[in-house]
């Protein structure tokens, strides 16, 4: 049974679980014809490479920048990968074509609801890292209504009660802290969260100083957001590049883009003030958005 106060605030939002914005038609965007030779393109992607890292090599003159072991930026680097020509699934395990959309599939279970679509995967994402480094009392986030839901407070055995427009806390269960609760945990998040909320929670961040873990998201009616899992710097000329990730509607596995107006650093990206253009949604530079 659905809860009425937030049922308001969910059909509004984007990238969530209501059936209408399934039917929402992506931006078609136009693709940048390379004259590049397509050996020197392939390059760039090692087949083998069974993590963002090892699959994707930066282009001529570029280093990747160095990040701190046991970071949320080492984290999204060492995302394993399915196998190259992998297909994205689908929650109910059909595929969703190519279609020049995406380079690669992340190899990560999503469950088989109607919940992990963007945002959703952009939470997921610092909330396996803070998970998995046992930092428990940093997973937090908001519903749309603005309620803060804690992980700390759900290992303890606490669930979520609502009650007219009134949302809090009550003991159910003995605390516990599996890998199964906090699935559910995140299951409840994508339920009640979304780019609206997430958007609101984020930090504003200037693109030229744009970082791994950056958020590029619009939150609305639709809205969008895809993560920065990498980046790499030109020992030459000091210009920054970088690799996009996101999950989309209705809830799929999250994918490496390919970038559709300039094939020649593909997948890597150049972001720069002004429109930021990718696959399936045109982003602006001031939408990028900062986990505090």
């Amino acid at each position: 049974m659905k809860i009425p106060f937030i049922l308001l605030t969910i059909i509004c939002l984007a990238c969530q679980s209501d059936p209408s914005k399934i039917e929402t038609k992506p931006q078609i965007l136009e693709t940048k014809i390379s004259t590049e030779p397509k050996s020197t393109i392939e390059s760039l992607i090692q087949p083998n490479g069974a993590t963002i890292q090892e699959r994707f090599h930066p282009p001529k003159n570029y280093q990747r920048a160095e990040v701190a072991e046991n970071s949320f930026s080492k984290y999204l680097r060492t995302l394993k990968l399915k196998p190259v020509g992998s297909k994205v699934r689908y929650h109910n395990g059909a595929t969703k074509s190519n279609n020049d959309v995406y380079e690669a599939v992340v190899d990560l279970e999503i469950g088989t609801k109607d919940l992990h679509q963007c945002a959703d995967a952009v939470m997921r994402l610092k909330a396996e890292y803070l998970w998995q480094e046992k930092k428990y009392n940093q997973i937090h986030f908001n519903f749309t209504n603005g309620f803060r839901v804690d992980y700390n407070e759900w290992m303890q055995g606490k669930r979520i009660k609502v009650s007219g427009n009134k949302t809090n806390w009550v003991s159910k269960i003995s605390p516990s802290n599996t890998y199964k609760d906090f699935w559910n945990y995140l299951e409840i998040i994508f339920m009640y969260a979304g780019t609206a909320s997430l958007e609101k929670e984020l930090i504003s961040a200037e693109i030229k100083d744009a970082q791994i873990g950056d958020v590029l998201i619009q939150g609305g009616h639709p809205g969008h957001a895809v993560i920065i899992v990498d980046k790499a710097r030109n020992s030459k000329t000091g210009k920054n590049i970088y690799l996009l990730a996101q999950s989309y509607m209705p809830a799929q596995e999250i994918q490496i883009l390919k970038n559709p107006i300039n094939d020649q650093i593909s997948p890597w990206y150049e972001l720069a003030e002004g429109d930021i253009m990718t696959p399936e949604w045109s982003f602006e530079s001031v939408d990028l958005r900062r986990f505090e």
